[in-house]
């Protein structure tokens, strides 16, 4: 099963931190504008989301990942969806809806790591590394190159967040004592 360290953190600007991104990009890579729509479902174990793309294309994908600060490993799986506006009433109807994340995302790649820019509404501006662990590589090797580009990107430590999207989203809906 494909598996990713991921670090997810809060940030100032994507049209700030893009040039430095850019930079570390591999030779042959241009950043990559991509519009998501996620719908995210109530499942009984880790996280079921379906991925609509502007161009109508669509993908479900089901993943586990601690919510924690810093780096993380996710285990994923991901299939290709024909017609995602049909399979979200029926995913909505058996599981219940918990939320819907709207993001436009730019992508660069750097090595084996997905870095992930994105704009997300309602929500912010944020960075997301997701460095995909070859066969064999471990975890710690992953982090250690999540925590690289950390540094070699400018973001602290104290940028950090837990949790996906959606549970900022809710959080920040949830009204204080």
């Amino acid at each position: 099963m494909p598996a990713n360290v991921e670090i997810k953190a809060r940030i100032a600007s994507v049209d700030d931190l893009l040039p430095r991104a850019t930079a570390l990009a591999d030779e042959d890579d241009h950043p990559q504008l991509i519009h998501q729509d996620d719908t995210f479902f109530r499942v009984q174990h880790g996280r079921l989301k379906l991925r609509v793309f502007a161009d109508g294309a669509g993908e479900l994908i089901h993943y586990h990942r601690p919510d924690a600060l810093g780096p993380k490993v996710s285990d994923y799986l991901i299939t290709a969806v024909a017609d995602p506006d049909s399979l979200r009433d029926v995913l909505e109807r058996a599981c219940g809806l918990l939320g819907r994340v709207v993001k436009r995302r730019v992508l660069v790649l750097v090595g084996q790591t997905r870095i992930h820019l994105d704009k997300v509404e309602g929500l912010g501006e944020f960075l997301e590394l997701e460095v995909v662990l070859r066969a064999g590589q471990t975890e710690a090797e992953g982090t250690a190159i999540a925590q690289e580009l950390l540094a070699a990107l400018g973001v602290p430590a104290e940028a950090l967040i837990s949790g996906a999207y959606l549970d900022l989203m809710n959080d920040e809906a949830t009204p204080g004592p």
